[in-house]
């Protein structure tokens, strides 16, 4: 079951009235290394959404990866208009700076690995979106870049976390190019609740087997 619709930059927002945050685990290798949590802030058909992540990867002592990023999403009328985010990988800067053009019906991208205008048939790549799972593109939420993607129904399962069970309906998304270097390639499990629009668990293998897992929500 292939799932790929056609998207102009929705995000759903009536789905997530009332939800004030999302925080969620960063764990590698079963050890929770950190966190990327969202804050949800809303307006007269507006929506904001604030995003702070951090995790280190440590070996005996001395830290091998790390990331520390912070960003502002902006919707009006369930559309994209703006995004900025700053982030920190290993001490080195990503960006991204993006607007809506009204004029071109355009994103207009500024970022650290792709400048120019881009068709709104896209999302940012976060894990708060459930559109992520209906679009055929994703914007990287740290560099700006452009990545296509093919998104297949599993299956549905029950799944535990924190001592809750969930119903969820499972997900593949992966790189729709798969000639891609691997360090490049999209390649997650994602497990979804339909009953609350909420992304519960992501799950990918790279330098290490990743998990992002929902830690609390309001």
């Amino acid at each position: 079951m292939l799932i790929i619709f056609a998207s102009k930059a929705y995000s759903h927002s009536d789905h997530y009235k009332g939800l004030t945050k999302i925080e969620m685990d960063v764990v590698r290798n079963g050890e929770i290394i950190g966190y990327t949590n969202y804050y949800f802030e809303y307006g007269e058909n507006k929506l904001y959404v604030k995003n702070y992540t951090k995790f280190k990867v440590e070996l005996f002592g001395v830290s091998i990866f790390s990331i520390a990023s912070e960003s502002d999403e902006r919707y009006e009328n369930g559309k994209l208009i703006s995004y900025k985010s700053i982030t920190f990988q290993n001490d080195k800067e990503k960006f991204v700076n993006l607007k809506y053009d009204k004029s071109i019906e355009k994103f207009i991208i500024d970022g650290s690995s792709f400048k120019g205008k881009v068709d709104t048939d896209c999302i940012i790549g976060n894990w708060w979106n459930h559109k992520i799972l209906k679009v055929g593109k994703q914007i990287s939420p740290l560099s700006g870049s452009i990545k296509e993607q093919v998104v297949n129904f599993i299956g549905k399962e029950n799944i535990v976390i924190n001592n809750i069970k969930y119903s969820a309906d499972h997900f593949k998304l992966k790189s729709k190019d798969e000639n891609l270097p691997d360090e490049k390639k999209l390649n997650f499990d994602i497990w979804y609740n339909s009953k609350n629009n909420l992304i519960l668990k992501v799950s990918y293998s790279k330098m290490g087997d990743w998990e992002y897992i929902i830690k609390n929500f309001e």
